[in-house]
């Protein structure tokens, strides 16, 4: 059953609280139901993690956000809507909720991610644009990150068809300055979107959640340039990890640029020279179950929490096994007496009490 569509605010309230991610937000609402349920136990989970104490996002803080962007023109979408990107819906830590600027009705449609080299050569761009704009005719949003480069061209190709753009800071923020145009043409004619809040300059380390992001949305990765270092290189293993298609599009051996795209061709992704290409391996498969919506099962009545004593023994124990080093979840029910129910939420305690950490693969360490 899916939360009713007023829960906005308190889904917005949840994503922002402190050290609330989208697995930890999903897990929240698998224990207690409803997004406003999980904001008055996060204090106490906190507590019982070791934290002295916990900030949860203000009603008025997120109410100010959601005004804020509403004033830009935009609104924010949860995955409990049915604006929401389908194919995103079906990663494990797709955003709770996104942000977005410019035609919401955009991101709903059939996608395909084209990235590429920031440094790209004039032909990588020429040809970012021109199999940008073939596949926006076939019918399909091309999805890119607004960087310089191939990604910016990516979106140049696919203006008149439709083109969303995933950034790495607030949707307010124009990242990088020289393409302060497109930021404006995007809002004006196609979408842009992120998971963090307004006002949020770009950094580093944004940038890999942003990547899943752009692959989640799409059916396949196209990757025109990148050298061996490059973060298209990045999100095309994210999206092999996300079960969808990859591309690839081969270079000069003496061109570093190449390089990247050569090793994926080498290691088993498609071969693209053209549309074609693409079109040809995705068009039986773009209306796969895959495309179809992965709905949220969370009831509206919290769950009955474990015994206190066998909480407390829980605690004990789990925080026994667990050591810098990441476990999986799995491991950890195996190998001890309480259920999953227990072990999630001694779980949760520690990670809101800023203990844990979770990583790829539903791990878990100590900080």
């Amino acid at each position: 059953m899916l939360p009713p569509k007023n829960e906005t605010l308190d889904w917005l309230r949840l994503f922002r609280s402190a050290r609330v991610g989208p697995i930890t937000f999903y897990k929240l609402l698998e224990q207690f139901g409803t997004a406003g349920a999980a904001l008055n136990a996060l204090p106490e989970l906190a507590k019982r993690g070791g934290a002295k104490a916990f900030k949860t996002c203000s009603k008025a803080d997120a109410e100010r956000e959601m005004a804020a962007l509403g004033k830009l023109g935009g609104r924010f979408v949860t995955r409990a809507q049915d604006a929401y990107p389908p194919l995103l819906a079906h990663l494990d830590d797709a955003p709770p909720v996104l942000a977005v600027l410019g035609h919401v009705h955009l991101i709903k449609k059939r996608t395909v991610a084209v990235v590429g080299a920031r440094n790209a050569s004039l032909n990588g761009k020429n040809f970012a644009r021109k199999i940008s704009a073939d596949l926006g005719r076939a019918g399909l949003l091309v999805a890119s990150g607004m960087a310089r480069g191939l990604d910016a061209a990516a979106h140049e190709g696919a203006m008149d068809t439709g083109t969303v753009a995933v950034l790495g800071g607030g949707v307010d923020v124009i990242y990088p300055k020289e393409n302060a145009a497109l930021y404006h043409q995007l809002v004006e004619r196609g979408a842009l979107m992120s998971e963090v809040p307004l006002g949020t300059k770009p950094q580093a380390r944004h940038f890999p959640r942003r990547n899943r992001i752009i692959s989640g949305l799409a059916r396949a990765t196209v990757v025109v340039e990148a050298s061996l270092k490059s973060g298209s290189l990045i999100t095309a293993r994210m999206a092999l990890e996300q079960g969808r298609e990859v591309f690839a599009v081969p270079g000069s051996p003496n061109d570093p640029r190449a390089v990247g795209c050569n090793k994926l061709i080498k290691d088993g992704a498609n071969l693209a020279q053209n549309a074609e290409d693409i079109l040809e391996v995705l068009n039986p498969i773009l209306n796969s179950p895959l495309s179809e919506r992965k709905p949220l099962k969370f009831k509206h009545n919290s769950k009955t929490l474990p015994d206190e004593g066998e909480l407390q023994k829980a605690r004990l124990l789990i925080k026994e096994m667990l050591s810098p080093a990441p476990v999986t979840v799995d491991e950890i029910v195996r190998s001890c007496q309480f259920s999953p129910a227990t072990v999630s939420l001694v779980l949760l305690e520690l990670e809101l009490a800023g203990r844990l950490e979770r990583h790829p693969g539903n791990r878990v360490s100590l900080i």
